[in-house]
Protein backbone atom coordinates (compact mmCIF):
# COMPACT_ATOMS: atom_id res chain seq x y z
CA UNK A 1 0.00 0.00 0.00
CA UNK A 2 1.28 3.57 -0.85
CA UNK A 3 2.03 5.16 2.24
CA UNK A 4 2.76 9.04 2.96
CA UNK A 5 6.17 9.16 1.22
CA UNK A 6 4.89 7.24 -1.92
CA UNK A 7 1.96 9.97 -1.72
CA UNK A 8 4.45 12.51 -0.98
CA UNK A 9 6.67 11.22 -4.01
CA UNK A 10 3.71 11.08 -6.13
CA UNK A 11 2.36 14.72 -5.56
CA UNK A 12 5.64 16.12 -6.25
CA UNK A 13 6.02 14.70 -9.39
CA UNK A 14 3.17 16.57 -10.70
CA UNK A 15 2.02 19.84 -8.61
CA UNK A 16 4.25 22.30 -10.34
CA UNK A 17 3.09 20.85 -13.76
CA UNK A 18 -0.82 20.81 -13.60
CA UNK A 19 -0.70 23.81 -10.99
CA UNK A 20 -2.72 26.57 -13.36
CA UNK A 21 -4.21 23.79 -16.26
CA UNK A 22 -7.64 23.84 -16.86
CA UNK A 23 -9.65 20.82 -16.73
CA UNK A 24 -11.29 19.99 -20.14
CA UNK A 25 -12.39 16.62 -19.53
CA UNK A 26 -13.26 13.81 -16.92
CA UNK A 27 -13.32 10.04 -18.03
CA UNK A 28 -14.20 7.59 -15.56
CA UNK A 29 -13.27 3.90 -15.58
CA UNK A 30 -14.88 0.70 -13.54
CA UNK A 31 -16.21 2.17 -10.17
CA UNK A 32 -13.40 2.55 -7.48
CA UNK A 33 -14.13 2.49 -3.91
CA UNK A 34 -16.09 5.38 -3.47
CA UNK A 35 -18.14 7.80 -6.32
CA UNK A 36 -17.22 10.76 -7.70
CA UNK A 37 -20.06 12.78 -6.30
CA UNK A 38 -20.52 15.12 -9.16
CA UNK A 39 -21.36 14.72 -12.73
CA UNK A 40 -17.80 14.49 -14.58
CA UNK A 41 -18.88 17.08 -16.80
CA UNK A 42 -19.52 19.70 -14.51
CA UNK A 43 -15.63 19.88 -13.97
CA UNK A 44 -14.89 21.12 -17.23
CA UNK A 45 -13.64 24.12 -17.64
CA UNK A 46 -12.53 24.74 -13.76
CA UNK A 47 -9.27 25.76 -13.05
CA UNK A 48 -6.38 23.90 -11.02
CA UNK A 49 -4.90 26.03 -8.42
CA UNK A 50 -2.25 23.70 -6.23
CA UNK A 51 -2.03 20.13 -5.16
CA UNK A 52 -1.58 19.32 -1.36
CA UNK A 53 -1.34 16.34 0.73
CA UNK A 54 -2.96 15.23 4.01
CA UNK A 55 -1.99 12.21 5.42
CA UNK A 56 -2.14 9.89 2.16
CA UNK A 57 -4.51 11.73 0.48
CA UNK A 58 -3.97 14.33 -2.30
CA UNK A 59 -6.11 17.34 -2.44
CA UNK A 60 -6.56 19.31 -5.71
CA UNK A 61 -7.67 22.75 -5.15
CA UNK A 62 -9.84 23.58 -8.28
CA UNK A 63 -11.56 27.17 -8.69
CA UNK A 64 -14.21 26.07 -8.17
CA UNK A 65 -14.22 23.03 -5.54
CA UNK A 66 -11.56 20.52 -4.28
CA UNK A 67 -11.22 16.65 -5.66
CA UNK A 68 -9.84 14.19 -2.96
CA UNK A 69 -7.31 11.87 -4.22
CA UNK A 70 -6.68 8.34 -2.29
CA UNK A 71 -4.46 5.53 -4.03
CA UNK A 72 -5.92 2.43 -2.21
CA UNK A 73 -3.65 -0.47 -1.56
CA UNK A 74 -2.24 -0.70 -5.15
CA UNK A 75 -3.08 2.90 -6.94
CA UNK A 76 -0.75 5.17 -8.78
CA UNK A 77 -1.01 7.95 -10.55
CA UNK A 78 0.43 8.99 -13.67
CA UNK A 79 0.82 12.48 -15.75
CA UNK A 80 2.07 13.17 -19.15
CA UNK A 81 0.95 15.71 -21.67
CA UNK A 82 0.04 12.26 -24.08
CA UNK A 83 -1.83 9.51 -22.64
CA UNK A 84 -2.21 5.86 -24.43
CA UNK A 85 -5.86 4.66 -24.74
CA UNK A 86 -6.97 3.65 -21.02
CA UNK A 87 -6.16 0.36 -20.34
CA UNK A 88 -8.35 -2.22 -17.83
CA UNK A 89 -6.84 -1.00 -14.86
CA UNK A 90 -7.40 2.84 -15.25
CA UNK A 91 -9.96 3.98 -13.83
CA UNK A 92 -10.47 8.28 -13.70
CA UNK A 93 -8.73 10.51 -16.25
CA UNK A 94 -8.25 14.61 -15.47
CA UNK A 95 -7.71 15.87 -18.92
CA UNK A 96 -6.29 19.17 -18.45
CA UNK A 97 -4.64 22.08 -20.86
CA UNK A 98 -1.23 21.01 -19.44
CA UNK A 99 -1.49 17.09 -19.40
CA UNK A 100 -3.99 14.43 -18.01
CA UNK A 101 -3.65 13.15 -14.78
CA UNK A 102 -4.69 9.26 -14.59
CA UNK A 103 -5.35 6.51 -12.01
CA UNK A 104 -4.40 3.28 -12.58
CA UNK A 105 -5.59 0.56 -9.70
CA UNK A 106 -5.89 -2.93 -10.11
CA UNK A 107 -7.84 -3.54 -6.90
CA UNK A 108 -9.87 -1.13 -7.19
CA UNK A 109 -9.37 0.12 -3.44
CA UNK A 110 -8.54 3.84 -4.49
CA UNK A 111 -10.69 6.34 -4.92
CA UNK A 112 -11.40 10.01 -6.38
CA UNK A 113 -14.16 12.29 -4.71
CA UNK A 114 -15.29 15.64 -5.35
CA UNK A 115 -16.16 18.16 -2.51
CA UNK A 116 -17.25 21.50 -2.56
CA UNK A 117 -14.04 22.55 0.06
CA UNK A 118 -12.80 20.86 2.84
CA UNK A 119 -15.37 22.28 5.23
CA UNK A 120 -17.81 19.95 3.39
CA UNK A 121 -19.44 17.08 4.74
CA UNK A 122 -17.85 14.70 3.02
CA UNK A 123 -14.15 15.96 2.54
CA UNK A 124 -14.42 16.34 6.67
CA UNK A 125 -15.54 12.38 6.82
CA UNK A 126 -12.10 11.59 5.23
CA UNK A 127 -9.97 14.10 6.43
CA UNK A 128 -11.25 15.23 9.99
CA UNK A 129 -10.25 12.28 12.15
CA UNK A 130 -6.44 12.60 11.02
CA UNK A 131 -3.63 13.27 13.46
CA UNK A 132 -0.81 15.61 13.03
CA UNK A 133 1.47 15.72 10.01
CA UNK A 134 4.73 14.36 11.15
CA UNK A 135 6.48 16.56 8.52
CA UNK A 136 5.31 19.97 9.28
CA UNK A 137 6.30 22.14 12.59
CA UNK A 138 2.93 21.08 14.22
CA UNK A 139 4.70 17.78 15.15
CA UNK A 140 4.71 19.03 18.97
CA UNK A 141 7.10 16.70 21.12
CA UNK A 142 4.78 17.49 24.76
CA UNK A 143 1.31 17.17 22.68
CA UNK A 144 2.73 14.02 21.13
CA UNK A 145 4.00 12.40 24.36
CA UNK A 146 0.87 13.09 26.21
CA UNK A 147 -1.14 11.34 23.24
CA UNK A 148 1.34 8.41 23.79
CA UNK A 149 0.43 8.35 27.77
CA UNK A 150 -3.28 8.23 27.06
CA UNK A 151 -2.79 4.76 25.17
CA UNK A 152 -2.54 1.55 26.29
CA UNK A 153 -2.49 0.06 23.03
CA UNK A 154 1.15 -1.35 21.11
CA UNK A 155 3.14 1.36 19.84
CA UNK A 156 3.15 -0.13 16.85
CA UNK A 157 -0.33 -0.22 16.73
CA UNK A 158 -0.89 3.34 17.73
CA UNK A 159 1.43 4.76 14.99
CA UNK A 160 -0.66 2.96 12.49
CA UNK A 161 -3.86 4.05 13.55
CA UNK A 162 -3.11 7.76 12.48
CA UNK A 163 -5.20 9.67 14.75
CA UNK A 164 -2.36 10.51 17.00
CA UNK A 165 0.14 11.44 14.12
CA UNK A 166 -0.55 10.63 10.21
CA UNK A 167 0.87 8.21 7.99
CA UNK A 168 3.58 6.09 9.30
CA UNK A 169 2.30 3.54 7.60
CA UNK A 170 3.68 -0.24 8.43
CA UNK A 171 6.92 0.23 6.90
CA UNK A 172 7.79 3.71 8.57
CA UNK A 173 6.30 2.29 11.92
CA UNK A 174 8.90 -0.47 11.95
CA UNK A 175 11.71 1.38 10.69
CA UNK A 176 11.31 4.60 13.27
CA UNK A 177 10.67 1.98 15.89
CA UNK A 178 14.08 0.44 15.18
CA UNK A 179 15.82 3.91 15.29
CA UNK A 180 14.05 4.38 18.16
CA UNK A 181 14.98 1.53 20.28
CA UNK A 182 11.53 0.97 21.01
CA UNK A 183 10.10 -2.59 20.63
CA UNK A 184 6.63 -2.60 18.82
CA UNK A 185 4.79 -4.73 21.49
CA UNK A 186 5.94 -1.83 24.17
CA UNK A 187 2.28 -0.32 25.09
CA UNK A 188 2.55 3.25 24.42
CA UNK A 189 1.78 4.93 27.50
CA UNK A 190 4.79 3.24 28.93
CA UNK A 191 7.38 5.25 26.49
CA UNK A 192 8.89 8.21 28.38
CA UNK A 193 9.54 11.80 27.39
CA UNK A 194 13.04 11.18 26.48
CA UNK A 195 12.03 7.93 24.28
CA UNK A 196 9.15 9.91 22.89
CA UNK A 197 11.67 12.42 21.51
CA UNK A 198 13.47 9.83 19.56
CA UNK A 199 10.68 8.08 18.15
CA UNK A 200 9.53 11.65 17.34
CA UNK A 201 13.07 12.13 15.42
CA UNK A 202 13.31 8.66 14.30
CA UNK A 203 9.65 9.48 12.43
CA UNK A 204 10.56 12.13 10.57
CA UNK A 205 13.96 11.58 9.73
CA UNK A 206 12.89 7.77 8.58
CA UNK A 207 9.77 9.90 6.40
CA UNK A 208 11.95 12.42 4.92
CA UNK A 209 14.53 10.18 3.42
CA UNK A 210 11.74 7.66 2.40
CA UNK A 211 10.35 10.61 0.66
CA UNK A 212 14.26 11.48 -0.65
CA UNK A 213 14.64 7.94 -2.18
CA UNK A 214 11.68 8.18 -4.26
CA UNK A 215 9.46 5.87 -1.24
CA UNK A 216 9.52 2.25 -0.96
CA UNK A 217 8.49 -0.30 -3.94
CA UNK A 218 8.16 -3.58 -2.75
CA UNK A 219 4.89 -4.61 -5.29
CA UNK A 220 3.12 -2.19 -7.43
CA UNK A 221 4.23 1.65 -6.43
CA UNK A 222 6.28 3.95 -9.19
CA UNK A 223 5.89 7.60 -9.39
CA UNK A 224 4.18 10.00 -11.69
CA UNK A 225 6.78 8.99 -14.77
CA UNK A 226 6.77 5.45 -13.96
CA UNK A 227 9.64 5.42 -12.00
CA UNK A 228 10.82 2.83 -8.71
CA UNK A 229 11.10 4.23 -4.85
CA UNK A 230 14.44 2.50 -3.52
CA UNK A 231 14.45 3.21 0.43
CA UNK A 232 13.40 -0.96 0.88
CA UNK A 233 17.01 -1.30 -0.04
CA UNK A 234 17.92 0.70 2.90
CA UNK A 235 15.38 -0.84 5.49
CA UNK A 236 17.28 -1.95 8.30
CA UNK A 237 14.61 -4.27 9.71
CA UNK A 238 11.27 -4.56 7.48
CA UNK A 239 11.43 -7.37 4.95
CA UNK A 240 14.66 -8.77 6.66
CA UNK A 241 12.94 -11.37 8.72
CA UNK A 242 15.68 -13.98 9.51
CA UNK A 243 18.20 -11.82 8.21
CA UNK A 244 21.48 -10.46 10.99
CA UNK A 245 20.65 -6.90 12.38
CA UNK A 246 22.68 -4.32 10.35
CA UNK A 247 23.68 -2.98 14.00
CA UNK A 248 24.71 -6.02 15.73
CA UNK A 249 23.88 -9.27 13.80
CA UNK A 250 21.36 -10.31 15.61
CA UNK A 251 18.32 -12.37 13.46
CA UNK A 252 15.81 -10.20 12.64
CA UNK A 253 12.64 -11.12 14.24
CA UNK A 254 8.81 -10.87 12.49
CA UNK A 255 5.49 -11.14 14.45
CA UNK A 256 2.15 -10.51 13.27
CA UNK A 257 0.08 -7.18 14.72
CA UNK A 258 -2.99 -6.25 13.63
CA UNK A 259 -2.64 -8.70 10.74
CA UNK A 260 0.14 -6.71 9.61
CA UNK A 261 3.67 -7.65 9.25
CA UNK A 262 6.23 -6.45 11.96
CA UNK A 263 9.76 -6.03 12.29
CA UNK A 264 12.25 -5.69 15.04
CA UNK A 265 15.82 -6.65 16.28
CA UNK A 266 15.30 -8.21 20.06
CA UNK A 267 19.14 -6.64 20.84
CA UNK A 268 18.57 -3.54 19.20
CA UNK A 269 14.77 -2.94 20.60
CA UNK A 270 15.18 -3.82 23.54
CA UNK A 271 13.13 -1.30 25.67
Amino acid sequence: MPELPEVEVTRLGFADRIAGAQVQAVRLGKPLRWGLGIDPAALAGRWVQAVRRRGKYLLLDLEPGLLLLHLGMSGSLRFADQMPEPGKHDHFDLVTSRGTLRLNDPRRFGAVVYAEGEAAPGARKLLGGLGVEPLGDGFDLDVFHAGLRRRQAPIKQVLLAGDLVVGVGNIYASEALFAAGIRPTLAAARISRPRAALLREAVQSILARAVERGGSTLRDFSNVDGQSGYFQLEAMVYGRAGEPCRICATPIRQLRQGQRSTYYCPRCQKY
